[in-house]
């Protein structure tokens, strides 16, 4: 009588489910404590958070099979659960979410016309960038960028820009990264092109005389993977190191896109990036800006660059043509205090800085309570 009474209270309440792959040697993918924690949020907010895979996917028009957190057992238990009002994709790898089993999964979510989903997909790095390079409005905020294809590409833009990034399109968190700089003065003359490779927390560095050896080079090591090739920028430093600013772009309970915080990532001592995996580290980023700008300068800057990110949001989610409801985003400050933009991710990974971290939770939540309610099951129709 009393789980009957606890099923029927489940039943008139928001209930969001966090979509994953199932697993052979644990239930599902994906990083636990991160969906522990919405799950908590949830609890805090009256809102049934449950993780649901792909592989027992099925909406009947009254339940749906899933895992709750058991903080007693700290265990996962599969039960039939209400079927949710929102789905929330955390599919954790592209190689899942390409998988056709998958795709079919993904594609009845979005046809469903009682369940809310959002963030269908990964994003590419290079349809981004011909998304914002289509608005005037986001235009500003983008590096020369192309794909990689031929020797002449790398040759042309390495003659207009002194050093440029080749990124991997279906890259994360700075893995394959490649920077090739044009080598002047002296050092010019027997090698004109330096190439860094990142090797987790270091670079490795080759030098070459031509662009012909320097694109034998690249070549071999792209392989058969899709790269951009994009203009290098000069990022502000601090103490010799550059950094990068990280921004989380949330929808917040009125549906609207909001920023839930801004944080600094500073490169690691020989690392071409500022990614942490690759040796970067989180710091403040009024600490660093002050350092180049002033204090009066770094907040003018964090306030340009939460406008900027607003601005990109909308502009990623109106090209995409999906309901988007979260996506982090690396912007570039150069010495000139101009705001560029280099990456966007569709599931970030968690924000390590408590203020940050609290308030995605939060936005989630809130965001999942707005849906909902948007529900023609659960309040009024869309």
């Amino acid at each position: 009588m009393g789980s009957q009474r606890q099923s029927d209270s489940n039943r008139q309440r928001p209930t969001l489910a966090i979509l994953t792959y199932a697993d052979e040697k644990r239930p599902f993918r994906g990083n636990q404590e991160n969906f522990i924690d919405l799950i908590r949020m949830g609890e805090e907010r009256g809102v049934l958070v449950y993780v649901m895979t792909t592989a027992d996917f099925k909406l009947s028009q009254e339940n749906a099979v899933g895992y709750r957190y058991h903080t007693e057992t700290r265990s996962w238990i599969r039960e039939l659960l209400p079927m949710p009002h929102v789905i929330y994709n955390r599919i954790p790898y592209r190689k899942f979410e390409l998988l056709p089993e998958v795709q079919q999964v993904i594609q009845a979510c979005l046809r469903h016309g009682k369940v809310r989903f959002f963030n269908p997909s990964f994003f590419n790095k290079w349809t981004l960038f011909e998304w914002l390079n289509k608005s005037k409005r986001t235009q500003p905020f983008i590096p020369t960028t192309q794909r990689l294809s031929s020797r002449e590409d790398l040759d042309k833009l390495l003659q207009s820009y002194p050093f440029l990034y080749l990124k991997p399109i279906r890259g994360k968190a700075g893995k394959g990264i490649m920077r090739i700089s044009r080598m002047d003065g002296q050092a010019a003359k027997a090698n004109q092109y330096e190439l860094s490779i990142q090797d987790r927390t270091r670079s490795q560095i080759s030098r070459f005389s031509s662009v012909s050896q320097l694109w034998s080079r690249v070549s071999h090591l792209v392989g058969s993977k899709d790269y951009i090739i994009q203009q290098g920028i000069a990022l502000s430093h601090y103490k010799q190191r550059p950094f990068d600013l990280r921004l989380l772009a949330q929808k917040n309970h009125k549906g609207v896109w909001s920023i839930a915080g801004v944080g600094a990532r500073l490169a690691g001592k020989n690392s071409i990036t500022t990614h942490v995996p690759r040796g970067g580290s989180i710091d403040d980023p009024g600490k660093l800006l002050s350092h180049s700008f002033g204090p009066a300068g770094s907040k003018q800057i964090i306030k340009r660059a939460k406008q900027a990110a607003l601005t990109i949001a909308k502009q990623i989610e109106s090209s995409s043509g999906y309901k988007l409801g979260e996506m982090s985003m690396d912007l570039g400050v150069d010495s000139d205090g101009h705001i560029w933009f280099f990456e966007a991710n569709s599931k970030p990974m968690k924000f390590d800085e408590p203020p940050i971290r609290q308030k995605s939770l939060e936005n989630l939540i809130r965001y999942s309570i707005f849906l909902s309610k948007k529900n023609s099951r659960f309040g009024s129709k869309r």
